[in-house]
């Protein structure tokens, strides 16, 4: 399968303080922020007149004209990255560009922001989730789990009606230590502290089937934790608190360790980003990921089933 071919799919298919979580008490730490970052249907249907509320919708444009949560502002996704041929595929643009964005699309600093997919990009929502994090705003951004089809699957209403939201206003505050480069990936290799997750399916993560970089496999000392066993695939919806644990356990993560992701190009990395730290986790993403790995012959990779098999 030729590259552009492949890539094409993907799109398809001090300490902080949360101040979402900080607004319900509660003796369940992991709990309060699934709640803070993962909102439902009834949730939103509660707080959809809220005056603070920025509601984004991902996915093709043409769903979004068709029929949308009402109030929502149609993201477009490419918007949010370096166009193709300036550098990788998905790497962040300047902060300067993001701002502006997001701005035109009525999101300030005290709003409160909910993501959601039109059909299956859950990917894409959840770059969007990392990309608002990296701006400084993760902690005011939440997803809608299922997203549209799970507004719809309890009958609420959906709009054609778009109005032109009123400019906001951000003052950026820059998080560069989640996003992780291939020298720092590359000095942190067999670091027992660090726990790199590779987000891609088996065969690529393996090396037994090719995704059109120059080299196949995967880096050094990565566990195998694909994206689609993160995600209901019945309903695109986020699996239980307490099988997710169980995946990243199962992977290596320990408590108190950094979990870093990566993937083909930077995006299906952000679910397994966004489900650590739902699980109280510190979480990096390698944004290059193996797109950017894979061209770089210094650096070495491992074939195989094992994390250190050759």
């Amino acid at each position: 399968m030729k590259k552009a071919a492949f890539f094409s799919l993907l799109i398809l298919l001090p300490p902080r303080t949360n101040a979402i979580a900080q607004e319900k008490a509660t003796n369940n730490p992991a709990g309060a922020q699934r709640e803070a970052m993962l909102v439902t249907v009834d949730w939103l249907d509660d707080h959809l007149g809220d005056p603070s509320l920025v509601l984004l919708q991902i996915g093709e444009k043409k769903d979004y004209e068709s029929g949308h949560i009402s109030g929502a502002q149609f993201l477009e996704y490419t918007s949010i990255s370096t166009p193709h041929g300036q550098g990788l595929m998905l790497e962040l643009p300047p902060v300067e560009q993001l701002v502006s964005v997001f701005e035109k699309l009525g999101v300030s600093n005290r709003s409160r922001i909910i993501l959601y997919f039109g059909t299956n990009w859950v990917t894409p929502t959840t770059r969007a989730y990392w990309t608002l994090d990296y701006l400084g705003l993760g902690d005011r951004t939440s997803i809608l789990n299922g997203g549209l089809v799970a507004w719809q699957a309890k009958h609420h209403p959906v709009s054609t009606e778009t109005k032109q939201p009123t400019k906001g206003s951000i003052t950026p505050a820059p998080r560069k230590e989640i996003v992780a480069d291939a020298a720092w990936v590359s000095s942190h290799l067999n670091q027992p502290a660090v726990t790199i997750i590779d987000a891609r399916t088996h065969e690529f993560y393996s090396g037994s089937q090719s995704d059109g970089n120059p080299r196949s496999g995967h880096i050094p000392g990565a566990s195998n934790l694909s994206y689609l066993q993160v995600i209901d695939q019945d309903n695109n919806k986020f699996k239980s608190a307490d099988a997710l644990k169980d995946l990243f356990r199962t992977a290596g993560l320990k408590p108190g360790n950094l979990m870093v992701s990566y993937c083909h190009i930077g995006q299906r990395a952000t679910v397994l980003y966004f489900t650590a730290k739902m699980l109280g986790y510190d979480a990096k993403m390698y944004d290059g990921s193996w797109e950017d790995w894979s061209h770089r012959k210094d650096l070495p990779i491992v074939t195989g089933d094992s994390p250190t098999q050759q």
